[in-house]
């Protein structure tokens, strides 16, 4: 964060005609320090975070297209559920410090209920509390994972793999890498079409119109892989229908 707060410092000093931004712990450190530049940051719910005052007219000087609905969790969960469905008890895993953790925990939870399932609530700091969240859920039987958008987690993604792997625990994740590296299903926003429709908004914002016009979009593409060698590692059984939607099946 420190690095995050000297960086941030340099790009408002320079007077940034524009300053694209992701991560919930990233851009209140900006707003902090502007209200003048135009900030373009993905955001799941940027009205709850009070970083717009609406989707429609933000009205400060963030903008920009929705990181995840957040009801996509739901569908996650139940994407899970689908390969693995003697889950009864999941488990999110979250850094309390990035401010969205706690919007899709709420939402997580209430998912979680509608498809019969335990919801865990496991909040963590490092490396340390994520091994041990894992290793608890995995102690009890018919435990399951979601990992949610989080910069703490991108920052493990391969112990964290590593140690859902040993533990045997079926999971989700928010974030393509973890697949590609043998996680075992990944749902969430095409990435790549959202930073490029982020870049539309800069290109707006430098021919002079205004972050508070431009409305908070919401995502149109979503994705779905689904590593099968990691399914067959664990015992599972991805129904036909389902990889039949995969985006990508990784074999």
């Amino acid at each position: 964060m420190e690095l995050i707060r000297a960086a941030a410092t340099n790009l408002v000093e320079l007077k940034s005609d524009a300053i694209f931004a992701v991560g919930g712990r990233v851009v209140p450190i900006l707003m902090q320090m502007t209200r003048t530049i135009p900030i373009i940051a993905p955001a799941s719910d940027p009205v709850a975070l009070g970083w717009a005052q609406s989707l429609a007219r933000p009205g400060g000087n963030v903008t920009g297209f929705g990181g995840q609905e957040l009801s996509v969790i739901g569908k996650g969960l139940q994407t899970l559920k689908e390969i693995a469905p003697n889950v009864s008890r999941i488990g999110i895993i979250y850094n309390p410090d990035n401010p969205t953790g706690a919007h899709f925990a709420r939402w997580f939870e209430s998912a979680a209920r509608t498809l019969g399932m335990e919801p865990l609530i496991i909040q963590v700091h490092g490396l340390p509390d994520i091994e041990r969240a894992i290793n608890d859920v995995a102690a009890q039987p018919n435990g399951g994972l979601f990992f949610p958008l989080d910069l703490t987690l991108q920052r493990f993604t391969q112990q964290i793999i590593e140690v859902v792997m040993r533990r045997r625990v079926p999971a989700i994740y928010s974030e393509r890498p973890f697949v590609a590296s043998g996680g075992l299903v990944y749902y969430g926003v095409d990435r790549i079409d959202l930073y490029r429709r982020c870049a539309t908004y800069v290109d707006r914002i430098l021919r002079g119109e205004k972050a508070s016009d431009l409305p908070y979009q919401q995502p149109t593409e979503y994705e779905l892989v689904i590593n099968l060698k990691t399914a067959k590692a664990l015992g599972l059984t991805v129904p036909p229908a389902l990889l039949a939607t995969a985006d990508e099946v990784i074999e």
